[in-house]
């Protein structure tokens, strides 16, 4: 599908990645990004917002998953190889979209958590399309999860992403739908949580 772009942000002494990515929408404008991303930086995390190669190339929508998925896999290898590599611990995720990319590959990409920002458990108002398979994937896996839920989405209430979870210690619950308000200090803490458990 072509390139993508990955804006990186990495301290002197990193001590793992973060790699996030963004919704169907394909904006890294998302209100939880910067602030998550200053927060796990501060934190000692090199963190890596990727604009998928669907997006670069100009399209509107993503693709399926048998074309997305394997445009994905080479841009989290690139940030793992070479002389610059990052290294320590890898926590992969994204909002919405980039939650099921995250969710459906973290076994390939060698991860070590999945951080999933809005997962849409499902689309509004049809509870009986479940993407719960998706979400469960990393778990198959023994890769750990956490869930970051808006307490209106219509995408997925977090009592609903929890009846699909083994735990629901899984799925913080915080202000907010389908998006989260600016600056959301609830949603910054159960990612720094999260990650402070992978490593």
């Amino acid at each position: 599908m072509g390139p993508a772009r990955i804006r990186l942000s990495r301290p002197a002494d990193s001590t793992g990645l973060l790699v996030l990515t963004h919704g169907a929408g394909g904006r890294l404008t998302a209100s939880e990004f910067a602030p998550i991303r200053a927060a796990a930086t501060e934190d000692g995390w090199a963190v890596a917002l990727v604009e998928q190669a669907w997006v670069v190339a100009g399209r509107k929508m993503p693709p399926q998953p048998p074309t997305q998925d394997p445009a994905w896999l080479p841009v989290v290898a690139a940030l793992r190889s070479g002389r610059r590599r990052l290294t320590g611990p890898l926590v992969a995720g994204g909002k919405s979209n980039g939650a099921r990319v995250a969710c459906r590959t973290a076994h390939d990409t060698g991860a070590d958590g999945v951080l999933c920002l809005s997962f849409p458990l499902h689309p509004p108002g049809k509870p009986e399309v479940s993407r719960a398979e998706e979400l469960r994937t990393p778990l198959a896996h023994g890769i750990p999860l956490h869930v970051v839920q808006g307490r209106t989405d219509p995408f997925g209430t977090p009592a609903e992403v929890r009846a699909e979870l083994p735990s629901p210690d899984l799925v913080t619950e915080v202000n907010g739908a389908h998006s989260f308000p600016r600056n959301p200090a609830d949603a910054v803490t159960a990612a720094l949580g999260f990650l402070a458990s992978v490593r």
